[in-house]
């Protein structure tokens, strides 16, 4: 195969895969074969798993296909991260191993790459059990006005990327799951093409990693970012809080004729909170352009 036809490279972290990871694979590298061709390349990363993943992973004879182990199980932003590095083309592809995915999504993704930096599948129908969808529900909620854009699916699996702009932000990308929250909200923030495409997905086989602490990371994670990229978005409207109630509570001194602590203490709060504002928007400045 010659590396310089490769256009696409479809990378598959795993992780404990066993039940999934075969049937996917030559699923996914028929559908492949025949309608791009030599313009891909197959690259699954074992990412420490303890089960037979990485066995079967040594006994598949497929084209256009090679897979990398990591020692240990380093986590699914780190396996995607080790993908990217080693992928020989000009866009990579994001594609779960877990069979939610349908290969005919792709080329969905494929058509849209030469006027995007990032295509991603929007999910329809199955989205993981029911007890995780209020979290879900409130991170995107949060996400969606912290980045002023309608963001249908924050952490879709399935996601095609221009690769010059993934290592733009490579210094931001967690280990763990939160990487396809960080590169959304990277992209959008930066000004990036951003497309999403709805697919229908079908319900994982095997039992998810994702644990309620990744929640909780999950919204940690977004304000991290917008604090890198917005703080503003943060800082404005509790600065401005703080001003309407110092407001209020100076003209209900006026009319008292006696000025109290609680209204300078709103004054003094809201400078402080318009100060730390600014500082934070010119260090987020300087971060993004360390990239």
């Amino acid at each position: 195969m010659d590396k310089k036809s490769i256009k696409f490279s479809i990378i598959v972290p795993a992780y404990n895969e066993s039940a999934s990871i075969k049937e996917v694979l030559l699923r996914l590298d028929n559908f492949l074969s025949q309608n791009i061709k030599d313009l891909y390349e197959l690259i699954v990363i074992n990412d420490g798993s303890t089960d037979k993943t990485g066995e079967i992973l040594e006994s598949l004879k497929l084209d256009n296909y090679h897979y990398y182990n990591h020692p240990y199980n380093k986590g699914y932003g780190a396996a995607l991260k080790t993908g990217v590095k080693i992928s020989n083309s000009k866009f990579v592809i994001f594609y779960d191993s877990d069979g939610q995915h349908n290969p005919e999504d792709i080329l969905k993704l494929i058509k849209e790459s030469d006027k995007y930096d990032m295509v991603i599948g929007s999910r329809k129908g199955y989205k993981g059990p029911a007890w995780r969808q209020p979290g879900k529900k409130i991170i995107n909620l949060i996400a969606n006005y912290l980045v002023q854009f309608k963001i249908p699916d924050l952490n879709s699996g399935l996601r095609l990327v221009r690769k010059k702009h993934f290592h733009s932000f490579v210094h931001l990308y967690p280990q763990g799951f939160s990487l396809s929250t960080t590169i959304t909200l990277a992209f959008i923030k930066e000004g990036l093409s951003v497309k999403y495409i709805p697919i229908k997905i079908n319900k994982r086989t095997g039992k998810s990693t994702v644990k309620i602490n990744d929640g909780f990371r999950a919204i940690n994670l977004v304000f991290r970012m917008i604090m890198i990229f917005s703080p503003l978005r943060i800082f404005f409207p509790v600065g401005l809080i703080i001003f309407i109630l110092g407001a209020l509570s100076l003209v209900s001194d006026i009319l008292n004729n006696n000025l109290t602590d609680t209204t300078t203490l709103l004054f003094t709060t809201f400078m402080m909170v318009l100060f730390f504002g600014l500082i934070s928007d010119q260090l987020a400045l300087v971060i993004r352009r360390k990239r």
